[in-house]
């Protein structure tokens, strides 16, 4: 992980700014149809270690760089500025931690926030069962995968492959890891253990018993498991899985596959494709999830106007999804200039 490889999209990202300024310094009227009506600088928080999606130019917080937002979610918002009269203007600021990160519009810090977050119904209520946030409907899908070393692809080709001596890495309260757990037969349709796994906390390994008390969604887990470390399986048809990543991402995960600490990632195909070619070929994508996720933008329930704003003139730029990540991945300034052909209309 890291910003190797990225640097065209930081150009993309000084072109909306300037193509922003340049409209600013025109004087032009607020448009109608302008998402915020009072040159309001929105706070926009960004996950700092999801590459390519959303990341620090830097992962060090301390570094100048951890501010500098880069990838295909930056390239998204860089355009959404350079779009005349809709009036969006963003304050990003770098969030290390993924815990919640979507409920966070909820409190008076952010009033949008991104980072490649799937859409779920469940990540919009907070731990009392409150409706607290909401989403935007989706600018990137995902599918879930395993990235495995070369050496492992016939090995560990499919989830079903997957028996007790595999340990597969993966990044608490995501959707990699709720669907390695489901898929791998882990936990029930309601996320709740099988009886018989062991959980490794760092008071001490529990035994799950069945019931709703050793729950793990991709929005929340019981509190006696929020702080696991690995999962033991209560038989041999099902994986080890070890968790990492708590601080740096997925970073520490690629860096335990690298040195054999573990022996396959749970996480999106999006991440894992872009670890696989940067590792000229030592890491392979295998088991590729049937089903298909949505990414979206969370914002505060009440926001309701501007989520829809936002979304409307997402949609424009994503040309109602049929623009997403491949195509980004070819040409990375394909946003801003959609963006400027929206500038060049007629409205």
């Amino acid at each position: 992980m890291g910003a190797s490889g990225y640097g065209m999209m930081a150009k993309t990202g000084l072109l909306g700014a300037a193509l922003l300024l340049l409209a600013a310094c025109a004087g032009q009227a607020a448009s109608p149809d302008a998402c915020v009506k009072d040159d309001t600088m929105l706070n926009y928080g960004f996950y700092a270690y999801f590459a390519p999606m959303s990341y620090s130019a830097e992962e060090d917080p301390q570094s100048d760089g951890f501010d500098t937002h880069l990838g295909y979610e930056s390239d998204i918002v860089s355009a959404l500025e350079a779009m005349e009269g809709i009036g969006l203007a963003f304050d990003r600021k770098p969030i290390a931690e993924w815990d919640d990160i979507w409920l966070k519009p909820a409190g008076a810090e952010y009033d949008v926030v991104g980072g490649g977050i799937t859409i779920l119904d469940s990540r919009t209520r907070d731990a009392s069962g409150e409706t607290v946030a909401r989403f935007t409907s989706g600018h990137v899908s995902f599918r879930q995968s395993l990235l495995v070393r070369a050496e492992d692809v016939d090995r560990l080709a499919t989830h079903n492959a997957l028996t007790s001596d595999a340990r597969v890495g993966a990044l608490a309260d995501t959707t990699g890891e709720a669907r390695l757990l489901e898929l791998t037969g882990l936990v029930d349709a309601d996320g709740v253990l099988v009886a018989g796994t062991r959980i490794e906390t760092p008071q001490g390994t529990l035994t799950a018993d069945g019931s709703a008390d050793y729950e793990i969604t991709a929005a929340a887990e019981s509190p006696m498991l929020s702080e696991r470390l690995r999962l033991h399986p209560p038989d041999d048809s099902k994986p080890q899985v070890v968790y990492l990543g708590g601080e740096l991402g997925e970073a520490e995960l690629l860096a335990a596959l690298a040195d054999g600490s573990i022996d396959a990632i749970a996480r999106g195909e999006i991440g894992n494709r872009d670890a696989s070619a940067e590792s000229g070929g030592r890491f392979v994508v295998t088991a590729l999830d049937p089903d298909v996720e949505l990414g979206g933008f969370a914002l505060a329930v009440g926001d309701a106007e501007l989520a829809a704003c936002i979304d409307k003139n997402v949609n424009w730029l994503t040309d109602n999804r049929s623009i997403g990540y491949a195509e980004w991945l070819a040409d990375s300034s394909v946003f801003m200039r959609r963006a400027q052909v929206w500038n060049e209309m007629e409205r």
